[in-house]
């Protein structure tokens, strides 16, 4: 299938991004939630930013929840209670402290290619279900609003929150709409039967892999009628775990959902899914194989994680031509051009 790289990839890298103040610096800027605004494409970027430490020490951003400041805090490298592991948190005497804390940056663009980016935060983490920092948003245009799903990770675990906007300068935060664990919620851009209707990815403990669901709510924070869609396949590039990406495309022949899957080797990638228009959690056909695989040294090599094309974020132009935006190894931001007509074709 022929996927088109923007020839401006990465859009955004760490490098190219002013960090909110002095004492951190970027990590990554990637996972960008997509929408057209005022006849602009408008991205709302993951920042994820890193305290800069002192020679010897390892140090961590921690936000207070209470004033909504963040401070530095600092060890020592030789420190016998320090553990270093993964570079997205260490440990000291057992408490887990994360190496950077999420927020997300708005980013426009008349042409998709080149992207002017806030310099500042547009929307911070608040309150104590956003310790940890805000990641991965999904917009979704309803009748003019602009509904904001966000992943939120605090000590209490990883929750789905909610924001409106009809301007993107003004945020109304709902509130969470999705407990602990729970992340990759894609809100429908209608209702089905009068609810609205979203799919969401439970964690699982005692039984099962990470799936997708659906939900459906009449008034957007009550959700409920939970129905399984698709797991993980054992012997497939979709083996270890599969989570959804942006809002889901309306056609003739169904509901055309994209999602993300990762193997045993976390190498992620992106399939397709067909579903049933009034029945969304009915699978009418899914991708054998993925449309669209890590393959480009911005995809290949990364910060968290190689290996990884996650998508989130799919701006419709109209006239059967899509425009996906994507994080690439776990680091950078990027986009690229597909048919519709490209996509359900795979299908078939």
């Amino acid at each position: 299938m022929n996927i088109e790289r923007l020839p401006t990839n990465p859009l955004f890298t760490p490098d190219n991004i002013k960090p909110s103040r002095p004492d951190v610096e970027i990590m990554c800027a990637f996972n960008p939630g997509a929408t057209r605004f005022n006849g602009k494409r408008l991205l709302l970027l993951r920042v994820a930013e890193k305290a800069i430490p002192d020679e010897g020490c390892v140090a961590t951003p921690i936000f207070d929840p209470e004033t909504g400041e963040v401070h530095i805090q600092q060890f020592k490298l030789d420190d016998p209670d320090l553990e270093l592991s993964d570079p997205r948190f260490f440990k000291h005497k057992g408490t887990i402290y994360l190496t950077s804390l999420s927020h997300f940056r708005i980013a426009t663009s008349d042409d998709g290619l080149n992207f002017t980016i806030d310099d500042k935060p547009s929307i911070f983490p608040v309150g104590p279900y956003e310790a940890f920092g805000i990641e991965d948003a999904r917009i979704t245009e309803i009748e003019g609003t602009y509904y904001i799903n966000y992943t939120a990770a605090s000590d209490f675990g990883v929750v789905t929150a909610l924001i409106t906007t009809t301007d993107f300068k003004h945020f109304e935060r709902k509130g969470i709409i999705f407990g602990p664990d729970n992340k990759d919620v894609a809100l429908f851009p209608e209702k089905i039967h009068g609810r609205f209707q979203v799919f969401h990815r439970p964690a699982v403990v005692h039984t099962g892999k990470p799936s997708i669901w659906t939900a459906a709510s009449e008034n957007m924070l009550d959700w409920g009628r939970h129905e399984y869609v698709i797991g993980p396949r054992s012997a497939h590039w979709d083996c270890e775990r599969v989570g959804a990406g942006s809002a889901p495309i309306k056609t003739s022949e169904g509901w055309l959902a994209f999602y993300h899957a990762a193997d045993y080797n976390t190498r992620y990638c992106l399939g397709l899914l067909l579903l049933d228009l009034e029945k969304p959690w009915k699978v009418l056909a899914r991708s054998n194989e993925p449309f669209f695989i890590p393959e480009l040294p911005y995809e290949c090599e990364g910060g968290f994680m190689p290996n990884v094309v996650f998508h989130n974020g799919t701006i419709d132009l109209g006239n059967g031509n899509l425009e996906l935006y994507y994080g690439g190894g776990d680091l950078v931001t990027c986009g690229a051009k597909v048919k519709l007509d490209d996509l359900m074709n795979q299908l078939k």
